[in-house]
């Protein structure tokens, strides 16, 4: 009788101890819901405000150093852009007056940054301030930038922009 009783109760136990495919199939229905949340959950837009500010505020930064490896990551392949004095260009042009020896920069900012996001879109409106030395001059400048931005795989893209010169006009090749 206590033989009995031993093997009824290991029976019950093994009945309401999950078996290891009932285990996996709960753990993925756990990792679908969690998958699930974190997809339809709605991202912070201030959040995402200030991932904009900050790629705008690096790329002032990168152009200060004539360094080109910020806009080989965040500007997309196909960017169009138009500099202050009106004429088109494309990633690689831009990369390569970045950094030209043509102008000097003491300082480069982006300030004023405004940033509106619509779903995975954005668009940046930023102040750049410059002192520069050209042609042995040294000189300030402001002009306005506007960005657009799209949302990928990648993270942020710029697609386009464009640079408008603020009085006085010095000359800036940008």
């Amino acid at each position: 009788m206590v033989k009995f009783a031993g093997i009824a109760a290991v029976a019950i136990m093994l009945l309401l101890v999950e078996s290891p495919p009932q285990q996996d199939e709960r753990a993925a229905a756990e990792r679908n819901d969690c998958l699930r949340r974190c997809l339809t959950q709605p991202l912070d837009p201030e959040l995402r405000r200030q991932e904009i500010v900050s790629l705008e505020k690096e790329a002032g930064h990168a152009i200060g150093l004539r360094n080109g490896s910020y806009f080989r990551r965040v500007y997309s392949d196909d960017f169009s852009g138009t500099l202050s004095h009106g004429e088109p260009v494309n990633k690689s042009q831009w990369i390569a007056l970045v950094q030209s020896d043509a102008i000097k920069y003491e300082s480069f900012s982006a300030s004023d940054i405004k940033v509106q996001i619509y779903q995975e879109m954005a668009i940046a409106t930023c102040l750049w301030s410059s002192r520069f030395s050209a042609k042995g001059k040294s000189l300030s400048h402001q002009m306005r930038a506007i960005h657009v931005y799209l949302n990928g795989a990648g993270g942020w893209h710029v697609v386009s922009g464009q640079i408008t010169n603020l009085p006085p006009d010095v000359g800036q090749p940008l």
